[in-house]
């Protein structure tokens, strides 16, 4: 008998193919401020997240709230524009339940991308920065709890959780383009509080180079179930900074906005290349 999660799964997954019936091969995910990559795509078809049977709402500034079905890089793609947030009070399953519906759905690849704090001092406002690991720790884990062998093995294997071939992609493509793409560690944490310098030093000195609240949750899943991941961080703030420390979500939302035309390339031309 299914699982109320996987009974959950399916009536979102039907209500959507009852509405888009093509199956999408790359999901992108929008974080803060990157709303407007939605113009480079060919849009067939919009569903907004509060018609969809048990889909959370997202309640943050900055992130819209629908489902985008359409075309880019001739690719069929589904993109989320706005995602859902472990401190605005979702659960981790929660969190993780559109990349679920997303791999029922026909996704094999998913491309993810965030506002992140800089704490590796070499990094600048604006920058972009390949993920090619994470830290989870300072996070709840989204697996915790029975497991559903219908997505995934109970243990699954972490050594490899930013896909090599499509790092590899993004760095020839950054080549290509002249984009200075940065590369490192992506720690996450719970927010809603950006970090305390103290915290920051910490991060630091357990190997992360960006911090922030979203990304990790989604990509333990996504490995789970068996998708390619890739994934993309803006660099908005600097964490380890000499001066008074004070950050702001309009600063970050301003300097994900300034970072976008190159994030947008970044993504047209590597869902291109998948």
């Amino acid at each position: 008998m299914a699982t109320q999660l996987m009974q959950q799964l399916r009536e979102s997954v039907n209500f959507i193919q009852s509405r888009y019936k093509e199956v999408p091969q790359v999901a992108i995910v929008l974080g803060s401020g990157l709303g407007n990559f939605t113009q480079e795509i060919k849009v067939e078809h919009e569903i907004a997240y509060n018609e969809i049977p048990h889909f959370p709402v997202s309640t943050v500034e900055g992130h819209s709230g629908k489902l985008l079905f359409g075309e880019l890089g001739g690719k069929k793609v589904l993109v989320m524009a706005g995602r859902f947030h472990f401190y605005e009070g979702y659960t981790a399953q929660q969190v993780t339940f559109p990349v679920r519906v997303m791999k029922l759905l026909g996704v094999q690849t998913l491309l993810l991308s965030n506002a992140a704090g800089s704490v590796n001092k070499t990094f600048k406002v604006g920058d972009l920065m390949l993920i090619n690991d994470h830290i989870s720790f300072f996070t709840v884990n989204p697996l915790l709890g029975k497991n559903e062998d219908e997505l995934g093995t109970r243990f699954p294997d972490m050594t490899e959780p930013y896909s090599k071939d499509l790092l590899a992609k993004a760095r020839a493509i950054g080549q290509r383009l002249n984009i200075d793409l940065k590369e490192g560690v992506y720690t996450a944490v719970t927010g809603p509080t950006f970090e305390t310098k103290a915290e920051y030093r910490l991060i630091l000195a357990v190997g992360g180079d960006a911090v922030g609240m979203s990304t990790v949750q989604e990509n333990i899943v996504a490995i789970h179930a068996g998708m390619q991941v890739f994934a993309v961080s803006v660099i908005t703030d600097l964490g380890i900074r000499e001066d008074e420390n004070v950050i702001t979500h309009e600063e970050v939302l301003a300097a994900a906005k300034e970072a976008e035309p190159k994030l947008t390339a970044l993504f047209r031309e590597l869902v291109a290349a998948i």
